[in-house]
C-alpha cells in the first residue's frame, strides 16, 4: 500500500494572532509560512510524487503553491474531509479567551467526549479524514502501485487525529502528538498495519533548543505557531 506524506500548512496569520481559525475565510501564511513554503520543494525533491491531495483553506493553498509550481504534472485534487476541523462559535476567537472555556478542559483531557458548540466533535472529524486516507490510499494504489508515495496538505488537528489513527493511540491521547507548520509526517501503510516512519519533521532542530516556558502546557487547539 502507499506512503502517505501529511505537511500541515506553513505558519498562518491566524496562528501569530493567537486565534483559532478553523475555516474562517481570508487566512492566509504570514511572512515565515511563505518562507517555509518555499523551501518544501527542495525538502521534498528525492521523493516521487505520484498524487497531491490538499484542503481548500487559503492557508494549505498557499503552502503548496511552491511545490506545485516544481511539479507541474503531478495531478492535483482537494477533499473537504481533511479540511479544519470545524470549530462553529469558536472559530476566529482568541485562544487566551477560550482557555478559560469550560469545554477546553475537555478538549484537552477528554478530547472524544469534545463537540465545538455549532461546530463538530473531534471524534467526527478524526473520522472522517481517516476515511478520506483510506480511500485514497485505495485509489492511489489502484492507479500508481502499491509503492506510490503522496502527499497530503491539512491542518495540525487533523494530522494529529490520523497519527493517532495509524499507531492505535486513542484520540484521548491524541494531544500529546506535536506537529508544528510545514512539518512533514509520513505514514506508511502495508496489508496488516501502518508504520509512522517521520513525525513533525521540520529539518530544523534549532526549535527543541530551550526557550521561555509557554503559558500552559496544554496543546494549542488548532495546532501551534512554532518555533519563532
Amino acid at each position: 500500500m502507499p506512503t502517505l506524506i501529511l505537511v500541515r500548512h506553513g505558519r498562518s496569520t491566524a496562528n501569530t494572532a493567537g486565534l483559532l481559525a478553523g475555516w474562517t475565510p481570508g487566512v492566509g501564511l504570514d511572512e515565515r509560512g511563505a518562507e517555509q513554503a518555499a523551501a518544501l520543494p527542495g525538502r521534498l525533491a528525492a521523493l516521487p510524487l505520484a498524487e497531491i491531495v490538499t484542503s481548500p483553506l487559503q492557508r494549505c493553498q498557499e503552502t503548496l503553491a511552491p511545490l506545485l509550481a516544481a511539479r507541474p504534472g503531478v495531478p492535483v485534487h482537494t477533499d473537504e474531509r481533511i479540511g479544519e476541523c470545524h470549530y462553529g462559535d469558536w472559530s476566529g476567537r482568541k485562544l487566551a479567551e477560550l482557555a478559560d472555556e469550560p469545554l477546553m478542559e475537555v478538549v484537552q483531557q477528554h478530547p472524544s467526549a469534545a463537540a465545538f458548540p455549532g461546530g463538530e466533535s473531534l471524534r467526527a472529524m478524526q473520522t472522517r479524514a481517516a476515511e478520506a486516507v483510506r480511500e485514497w490510499n485505495a485509489r492511489v494504489e489502484r492507479d500508481h502501485g502499491a509503492d506510490a508515495v503522496y502527499l497530503m496538505c491539512s491542518h495540525g488537528d487533523i494530522i494529529k487525529s490520523l497519527v493517532a489513527d495509524a499507531i492505535g493511540l486513542h484520540l484521548d491521547l491524541f494531544q500529546r502528538i506535536s506537529v508544528e507548520p510545514c512539518s512533514v509526517t509520513a505514514i506508511r501503510f502495508t496489508r496488516l498495519r501502518p508504520y509512522l516512519v517521520r513525525l513533525g519533521d521540520t529539518g530544523d532542530f534549532g526549535s527543541l533548543a530551550p526557550r521561555e516556558a509557554p503559558a500552559s502546557d496544554d496543546a494549542q487547539v488548532g495546532g501551534d505557531a512554532g518555533a519563532p
